[in-house]
């Protein structure tokens, strides 16, 4: 019974010991940022998902603006095309792919909701006001889920790099790699020109 004792303290010790020296944290913080990573992808799909709907909306009412809307549903296609899951995050060129995808739909996008304004018929659309509504909700929530994602990325490659786990992370955990970042798009520190010279001309076709 004694024997019993000290085995069971033996092996408490041991886990405390463990968990003390960082044993733990690497697979604890990389789960963590998987998990933000999760987030990211829910909101890309759901993002992805509204897409079909609105180019049909916007064709009902705006039908010479074919170039825009094709432009969109290419944009879409090339984004859900291109997949990173939690075991390819740590791949720097299929991560570049993927935000170069989905950046490449924002922008899309982005042309999509410019020519609402010389459409009156589009902006007075309940069913696009409301799709709107929506695509700048998931907007909003992929801004904070992109954030969320690199600061727990930022915490899981600061591990990696810090003692006491980097014992860990050079043996036991040798195969954890750095997670990628995702960075601002290319020109998204200046403001963009809406060029509204042409208001009018297609709505007269």
């Amino acid at each position: 019974m004694f024997k019993r004792i000290l085995g069971l303290v033996a092996v408490a010790g041991l886990a405390l010991g463990l968990a003390g020296c960082g044993f733990n944290t690497i697979p604890t913080k990389e789960e963590a940022a998987k998990a933000k990573w999760s987030e990211v992808e829910n909101q890309y799909k759901r993002r992805a998902d509204l897409v079909p709907a609105l180019v049909a909306t916007v064709k009902g009412a705006a039908k010479q603006e074919s170039t825009t809307l094709i432009a969109v549903t290419e944009a879409r296609a090339k984004a859900t095309q291109v997949t990173v899951d939690g075991s390819t995050i740590t791949d720097p060129a299929k991560f570049e792919q993927f935000q170069k995808a989905q950046d490449g739909l924002s922008s899309a996008l982005g042309r999509l909701m410019v020519i609402q304004e010389q459409y009156p018929q589009l902006k007075s659309n309940e069913n696009f006001l409301t799709l709107q509504s929506q695509l700048e909700g998931t907007e909003n929530r992929i801004v904070i889920a992109r954030k969320d994602y690199n600061e727990a990325a930022q915490d899981f490659n600061t591990t990696l790099r810090t003692f006491p786990s980097i014992v860990w992370a050079k043996t036991v955990y040798g195969s954890s790699k750095p997670m990628q970042y995702f960075t601002a798009p290319a020109g998204a520190d200046v403001a963009p020109t809406v060029d509204f010279s042409d208001v009018g001309a297609n709505t007269s076709k």
